[in-house]
């Protein structure tokens, strides 16, 4: 599964702070449909990630029925990313 989609990235403050991207509800409902054949545990679904022309992979987390995709510092720097900025990101499902 390959998604696409332009989400803003914000900072989350907690004991282990991170940044992320929220996916958007409908992208969500297809991840949700298939999350239970490839999620490891806890509802997290691993996946490839893009933006720009950084690839990494990841996992996203489950939050509130919304999936987040976390943005490493590295890819920040790479990217010239800043907090409140609309981020565009692509995402392959790992199987």
């Amino acid at each position: 599964m390959e998604l696409e989609f332009a989400g803003e990235m914000w900072f989350w403050r907690g004991p282990a702070p991170w940044h992320f991207v929220t996916v958007p509800v409908e992208e969500c409902r297809q991840l949700a449909a298939t999350a239970s054949a490839v999620s490891y545990g806890w509802g997290m679904i691993p996946v490839t990630a893009h933006i720009g022309t950084t690839t990494w992979a990841t996992s996203l987390f489950p939050k509130d029925g919304r999936y987040l995709v976390p943005v490493r510092t590295s890819v920040r720097k790479a990217e010239g990313l800043e907090v409140g900025e609309m981020v565009n990101v692509r995402l392959s499902v790992d199987v």
